[in-house]
């Protein structure tokens, strides 16, 4: 299997490029408008999911509509209408017209029915409007997500505070494609695979609010969903370019043909990057081909295919970081330090639709090979695999109606760990060698039971059985061999309150664990010594309440939220300037996330049922992230994110599909980099601007300036136990910028 995957690897990757060049051709057949739109539209008046009629056939494309009505542009999951008892299981008859894939429309109305923190970003929330080149494009403004990009794709990620101690990787969140995990077995993730422009929409579920994926961990889980062939306007070719070096060339293609479909995406990219060695390219292809079996039966494969060459610039002194940001660390330009990475994703996706339960269950194979000079020259081949069922069943008892969501996840994989004595850039000498092996079985069940026809009760919880196995294959060092095992149950209850047909009302109660990875352990001079197998899950109790609504010219989100926390995966040694993860005794991380859209003016310039308008959007977090009376730390605030975080926007939108106005991103207070609370980073401000022209027509264009005010600011830090004023901890914001970009689809 290894070798027919490396040779699929490089049949994919080879002819990605060609894909790209014949579809830039295929522009000149453009005919039909396109459906299109800005960010400024993410937060206006809901959609209207339709179901098909008892027949149940095929649904036929989505009728357009112009970008000027506002109707699919959501960021905030809106609420809709009560339901009564009766029609209930229509939710389930609405899939289509792909069964295996929510439509933008449905996946809002599916995750509107979690009592807690969620949000649904469409991909023209920002696609058009945009240069989505990280994922931060994306997740910019939901409330309660903290992304701020380090080097190239690289980005520090965290949602409630999930994994603020991992200076490299993600930890903390669940990351999925399609509905199909993608991090790691061992629970690490990289966003060197996630491609902005390739997804139809991205849900993000906070905290275990996820529960109906079957993660549970202190973030929660993002979905990155592509389009299929089904879904309108499939066809599609981009360009981008702008500072530093920028040029990205996208393009998809997609039909329906009898019972098959089809859709693929590709794109190429390539930056100099706003710091000295921070060059890197990337090639990038996501597919699925689709058959429909039966009207009620839909099998569907995807592939999905990574190629990324990535120079890492390093983190530098705060002086460094605020009065030379372009300099890069001295041993990352000595040691040339990269981050390469190929990966092959297979999956199989299938779903089965009956009268009232709708069953979906699959298969996925990935291999990755991350090619990794840094202090050492890291050679590593992962070797993932799984499966997952969920049963979906809505129907009345007794006259109620109830709601119950239930399944298995299986997510396995081996990692040949080689690393090796960096020679410039180059492998020199071995220095480790191991074989480490994970396996992750969760089962998970959510049922809500309406008690009224709109407030449900819901409950649920996991179980997660995992191990982590380790086989020291280089013992000239000692023997680091080892093997953990964990059983953990999570439950959860909650309460969802649909107050009237914009407005809802929710809280919950629910438990969070996560298990450590390979990467936790303390070694090192000065410091105790904490073998992975001593490292404890770390477990979560977490009270949220919240509400959110959608009307015409207002839309919001408030939650707050508290989360106890015991064995918190965090750094409290340091060893050679490096983190070393283990756990600490009680900490506890809450918070408010605010969403708020609104019209400030309308019918300045243009009256009628469409009018223009003044559209302000804003997205506020507060962060209260403390030690609970710890020992060596006490109640210090635990270092890596900010307390106060501030996106907000302010567009004028003329229904011809034109827009214009400033943004800003402020954090007004320094945080801590240190658990010992010694050294912060500065408090900054960001004023930003975008104009374009988007009438959901077949073009799209736009320009964008960011850091106008060219303010050298700190983007983000990595962390420490104590820090002094010589720690090289910080990675600087980017200088003044400017984008630009066109789209065509049909």
């Amino acid at each position: 299997m290894p070798s027919a995957f490396l040779r699929s690897r490089r049949r994919v990757l080879a002819h990605a490029a060609a894909l790209v060049a014949t579809s830039l051709v295929t522009t000149s057949l453009v005919t039909s408008p396109a459906l299109a739109q800005s960010r400024s539209d993410a937060v206006l008046p809901p959609v209207t999911v339709q179901a098909p009629d008892q027949a149940r056939p095929a649904a036929p494309r989505p009728q357009r509509r112009s970008a000027a009505d506002g109707t699919t542009r959501m960021r905030i999951a809106p609420p809709t209408p009560a339901a009564a008892p009766a029609p209930v299981s229509d939710s389930l008859a609405a899939r289509g017209p792909a069964l295996t894939v929510l439509t933008v429309q449905q996946a809002l109305a599916d995750i509107q029915q979690t009592p807690g923190g969620v949000a649904l970003v469409p991909a023209n929330a920002y696609r058009n409007s945009t240069v989505s080149n990280t994922i931060k494009d994306i997740l910019d403004y939901v409330p309660g997500v903290f992304a701020q990009p380090k080097w190239g794709d690289d980005t520090r990620l965290s949602i409630r505070g999930s994994g603020l101690s991992r200076n490299f990787h993600l930890r903390g969140v669940q990351l999925y494609m399609d509905g199909i995990p993608i991090n790691t077995a061992d629970g690490y993730g990289d966003f060197q695979e996630i491609d902005p422009t390739a997804y139809n929409y991205v849900a993000v579920y906070k905290g275990a609010n996820a529960l109906q994926l079957g993660a549970n961990s202190l973030g929660g889980a993002i979905n990155f969903v592509t389009k299929t062939g089904r879904d309108p306007f499939p066809n599609g070719v981009s360009v981008d370019a702008g500072a530093f070096g920028f040029r990205r060339l996208q393009a998809s293609a997609g039909g329906v043909n009898g019972a098959w479909d089809g859709y693929v995406t590709a794109s190429t990219q390539a930056a100099d990057g706003f710091r000295n060695h921070s060059d890197g390219h990337a090639n990038r292809l996501s597919a699925n081909i689709g058959y429909q079996i039966t009207p009620d039966i839909e099998t569907r494969f995807y592939l999905n295919a990574n190629s990324v060459r990535q120079r890492i610039p390093g983190t530098v002194t705060k002086d460094i970081a605020l009065n030379s940001p372009q300099t890069a660390a001295a041993g990352n330009v000595s040691l040339d330090q990269q981050r390469n990475l190929d990966t092959v994703r297979l999956a199989n996706k299938t779903t089965i639709r009956f009268d009232n339960t709708v069953v979906d269950f699959g298969a996925f194979g990935v291999d990755r090979h991350l090619m990794h000079p840094i202090f050492q020259w890291l050679d590593y081949r992962y070797q993932d695999y799984g499966g997952f069922a969920k049963v979906t069943d809505d129907r009345l008892i007794g006259g109620y109606r109830n709601r119950l969501v239930a399944g298995v996840n299986i997510l396995n994989g081996r990692l040949d760990n080689k690393q090796y004595v960096n020679i410039a850039g180059q492998k020199g000498a071995l220095a480790s060698s191991s074989l480490d092996k994970s396996t992750n079985t969760s089962l998970y069940i959510e049922d809500s039971f309406y008690v009224l026809h709109n407030v449900a009760l819901v409950a649920g919880t996991q179980f997660l059985h995992a191990t982590r196995d380790r086989r020291d294959r280089f013992l000239s060092d000692g023997d680091q061999s080892g093997s953990t095992e964990f059983n953990l149950w999570s439950p959860k209850g909650g309460l969802l309150w649909q107050i009237d047909s914009t407005w809802q009302a929710f809280a919950n109660i629910s438990r969070s664990a996560e298990v450590p990875s390979f990467g936790e352990s303390a070694s090192g001079q000065g410091i105790p010594t904490i073998p992975f197998t001593s490292i404890r899950p770390q477990r979560a109790t977490t009270y949220e309440i919240g509400t959110r609504g959608n009307r015409p010219d207002l839309t919001w989100e408030l939650t707050g939220y508290r989360a106890e926390i015991k064995d918190e995966l965090l750094c409290l040694y340091s060893a050679f300037g490096n983190c070393n993860v283990t756990n600490a005794d009680r900490t506890v991380h809450q918070g408010i996330e605010a969403g708020f859209g609104v019209a400030l003016f309308k019918h300045l310039f243009e009256r009628g049922p469409a009018p223009d308008r003044l559209w302000l959007n804003m997205a506020y977090t507060l962060n209260d992230f403390r030690f609970d009376n710890d020992a060596k730390f006490g109640t210090n605030l635990l270092p890596g994110a900010p307390r106060h975080y501030l996106r907000a926007e302010l567009l004028y939108k003329n229904p011809n599909g034109f827009y214009a106005g400033p943004n800003v991103e402020w954090v007004p207070q320094a945080y801590y980099v240190d658990s010992a609370n010694t050294l912060q980073t500065e408090p900054y401000a960001l004023l930003g601007l975008k104009a374009g022209i988007d009438n959901g027509g077949p073009y799209s264009i736009y320009i964008e300036g960011r850091n106008l005010l060219n303010k050298t600011y700190i983007a983000s830090a990595s962390i420490i136990d104590k820090a002094t004023a010589s720690s090289p901890l910080f990675e600087p914001g980017t200088g003044r910028a400017v984008y630009a970009g066109m789209k065509v689809r049909w």
